[in-house]
């Protein structure tokens, strides 16, 4: 068995090249940039070694993890401005899902009221809702947020998959496509 160096690899040539090529690439990189793809590997590989000491670094907990696009974001100290250019919503439905997602997972506010949707959609420098109220209903509606405690609502697990597919606008519109599909396979209960 060969023995055990300074970096706790065993030595042999794979893990030896391994290493060199890895350090020759993140060498070239600024400290911010290295941060990122090493949270980013972390994540993607599931190791909490390095993502623990960053506790920004969101999981991929949705379902959809699998698919095509990833369910993690690359930098969470993105400003709400930044956050909406990057998703790109479309509509008022949209960016109310949009600004759901920002609230949940940027700023740990997973339960909100339309009022804080605007105030964070003012903050995003995004258009004025011509109705928020009405926007924030029809977000119900299509299934992007859900009820929550005390007349507040909180972004849905259709919502989350959706903001995570955007820009990607194939990939969001087939995750409400199928969101609904597994709505319609339920079956109804009777009433008695």
């Amino acid at each position: 068995m060969a023995a055990k160096n300074k970096t706790g690899l065993s030595g042999t040539k794979s893990e030896r090249e391994s290493l060199s090529e890895v350090l020759a690439i993140l060498q070239d990189l600024s400290e911010d940039t290295r941060n990122k793809v090493l949270r980013t590997v972390a994540v993607f590989f599931d190791s909490p070694q390095f993502a623990e000491k960053h506790e920004h670094t969101p999981r991929a907990s949705n379902p959809a993890s699998s698919s095509a696009f990833p369910t993690f974001s690359e930098n969470r100290q993105m400003s709400p401005k930044a956050f909406m250019t990057e998703k790109n919503p479309r509509t008022d439905v949209e960016r109310i899902a949009c600004l759901a997602y920002y609230l949940t997972h940027f700023r740990e506010t997973p339960h909100f009221k339309t009022v804080d949707l605007s105030k964070l959609n003012t903050e995003a420098a995004q258009p004025s809702f011509s109705n928020a109220a009405l926007a924030a209903a029809n977000a119900l509606k299509t299934s992007y947020l859900a009820p929550a405690t005390k007349g507040q609502k909180q972004l849905s697990a259709a919502g989350e998959m959706f903001v995570n597919a955007l820009p990607d606008r194939d990939a969001a519109k087939q995750v409400m496509v199928n969101m609904r599909r597994r709505k319609s396979r339920r079956p109804k209960r009777k009433t008695e």
